[in-house]
């Protein structure tokens, strides 16, 4: 699970290197012809991958072990009770590279679609988990991004990397 967020980080850190990146108050379907945003929405049928919502959570000191878990059991559940969440994965921090800036839980949902995605962040159950969120929260940051298969160079390289594990 915690290797998951870590592969999250990374490839959202390799796509935003490699990739252009639209300006966070961008709209696509204002912004982009009726072609593209059609083929965006239905990118994950096309082989592009999931839609990925990642949060990380930053607790005020004043949250305590107690609120805390309240948080955590609250975003556990959301699955249970909003049926387009494809998949859901929590864990904290275990990096050593010391960038985490005071964000110490994480959590990756994983969407079919941006339809999926925006009913949920209008769903009745995630604005109830935002309520009870709020008072214990420091701060947040939320990244969503479709994941994508790797180009023939990184297919190359990963071939290549177990070929090279196996014998050694």
């Amino acid at each position: 699970m915690k290797n998951l967020i870590v592969c999250a980080l990374s490839a959202l850190a390799l796509l935003l290197v490699t990739h252009d990146v639209p300006a966070a108050d961008a709209d696509p379907a204002k912004d982009a012809p009726a072609s593209k945003v059609e083929k965006s929405a239905g990118a994950a049928k096309k082989g592009r991958g999931k839609l990925v919502h990642m949060v990380a959570l930053k607790f005020k000191e004043t949250a305590g072990a107690e609120g805390v878990r309240k948080v955590e059991d609250a975003f556990a559940a959301l699955p249970s009770k909003i049926p387009q969440i494809a998949s859901y994965d929590a864990g904290t921090n275990v990096s050593p590279e010391k960038l985490e800036k005071g964000f110490t839980h994480a959590f990756v949902l994983t969407f079919h679609s941006a339809k999926d995605r925006d009913d949920y962040l209008v769903h009745p159950a995630h604005k109830e988990f935002g309520a009870l969120l709020g008072p214990y929260l420091a701060d947040v940051f939320v990244m969503d991004f479709w994941t994508q298969k790797a180009g023939k160079g990184a297919a190359k390289a990963e071939k290549k990397a177990k070929k090279t594990k196996k014998t050694n």
